[in-house]
């Protein structure tokens, strides 16, 4: 009978074994990498596109792009894409990012060949209906009016605004945005932006020469109306001054919170280490923040910080939404967590504990093909391979008390970090 009174003993985590993908190119420019595994009928394609922006863009023009991909193209409406993609048990999904948009199609191997010609339509042939166009304006206006009732959102706004500045990060939607879209704006986006120099196909499942023939047929060409892509520029910001912003919510009961700063991006060596004292700090439920403010001092229900690697760079980011009577006793208790971080050594236990639980969740999220696709994808967009994986392992296993005071004195300094409240100060 297993004693329940002792943890069961720790097994050591060995190498990773990943995924590598075969990478081919094609005479357009299209870059395509195949993840095969025979343990799946369902297949995954992904095309991802480079966001571009001009200084003088909407800030709203590349999330309308993607969200209107499905409306309608050349030979098929909104509904007709809908009804050929149900049909088929299919799914298509566009998502946006900072830095990418992707079209996401997840169907079955037989199917293939009925559905991928639907994407291909899409990524060449669309039109953004003026109809579909003016449904999309009204609905998001009228979410984003409900949106700005929200004091989470409002801090979020202003954080991003606060940090980054006037470029493609800091850049926020605003009602009057809305009206200013318009279908020219986009056709002359989507003839910039969806072209096969500026997209990455990323396919996964039971991949045969049939299908790498059909994907050549139909993608390796030049598509139609797109034009040559080219790369964006940015103006980045500069390390932070510790700027506070308020904005006063008196009839507030809770206040959110939101603060964060520039550091290093997934390409610098100190990365892994910036992750695992962020983790320690706030990155998982028994981290230092949650234990403080969230179990000790009953101040809130949740309370966490990520670290996130962009394209162009990199940023700490820490939120909760806190009582508003007791807002300046948590931006104390915050600050004494950050000073703690860079003044007293953490305990070796506490090292085991975050080290443990980030190599479990590295092992617990290679579940599937389509995870070892997305580990592929945070590292391929950073300029890495997938030997970035290893280091990483082997940063975690070496991780000391010593190391996590070094490193939380170079990057995390609270009077550096820029900060937000939105309700009561």
């Amino acid at each position: 009978m297993p004693n329940r009174l002792e943890a069961p003993p720790y097994q050591a985590i060995g190498d990773l074994e990943l995924v590598q993908p075969v990478a081919l190119s094609h005479a357009n420019g299209l870059k395509t990498f195949l993840f095969h595994t025979d343990e799946l009928e369902l297949i995954k394609f992904e095309f991802v596109f480079e966001n571009y922006y001009e200084k003088s863009s909407l800030p709203i023009l590349n999330v309308a792009l993607s969200s209107m991909l499905k409306e309608g193209t050349t030979s098929r409406s909104s509904a007709e894409i809908a009804e050929e993609i149900d049909f088929y048990g299919a799914y298509l999904m566009p998502e946006y990012s900072f830095d990418y948009t992707a079209l996401s199609l997840y169907t079955i191997r037989k199917h293939v060949d009925k559905v991928l010609p639907i994407v291909a339509d899409i990524l060449m042939h669309s039109t953004f209906p003026e109809e579909e166009l003016e449904t999309y304006i009204r609905n998001n206006k009228q979410s984003l009016q409900i949106a700005l009732q929200k004091n989470d959102v409002v801090a979020r706004r202003l954080f991003y605004k606060n940090l980054f500045g006037p470029n493609q990060y800091g850049a926020v939607a605003d009602l009057e945005d809305y009206d200013s879209l318009s279908r020219e704006k986009l056709i002359a986006l989507f003839e910039q932006q969806i072209a096969p120099n500026n997209c990455t196909l990323l396919i996964a499942g039971r991949i045969d020469e049939e299908l790498q023939g059909l994907v050549d047929s139909l993608f390796g060409q030049e598509w139609a109306s797109s034009k040559t892509a080219v790369g964006n520029s940015i103006d980045l910001p500069l390390p932070g001054d510790g700027q506070l912003v308020v904005e006063p919510k008196e009839e507030a009961l809770q206040s959110a919170i939101r603060m964060g700063g520039i550091t290093e991006g997934r390409a610098h060596p100190d990365f892994p280490a910036i992750q695992f004292v962020n983790t320690l700090l706030g990155g998982f439920f028994g981290s230092r923040l949650m234990r403080n403010i969230r179990e000790d001092k009953g101040y809130t229900y949740g309370i966490g910080s990520a670290v996130v690697s962009l394209k162009h760079t990199a940023f700490i980011t820490l939120g909760s939404e806190v009582g508003a009577d007791v807002t300046n006793a948590t931006l104390v208790e915050i600050e004494k967590e950050f000073k703690h971080l860079r003044e007293q050594p953490t305990t070796i236990e506490e090292v085991e504990l975050v080290r443990n639980y980030m190599q479990g969740n590295l092992l617990g999220s290679l579940e599937s093909i389509f995870s070892h696709v997305d580990k592929f994808k945070a590292v391929y967009f950073s300029g890495l391979d997938l030997s970035y994986y290893h280091y990483y392992h082997e940063v975690l296993r070496t991780m000391t008390p010593a190391r996590v005071q070094e490193i939380a004195t170079r990057y995390f300094d609270y009077d550096k970090l820029s900060k937000v409240i939105v309700g009561k100060y």
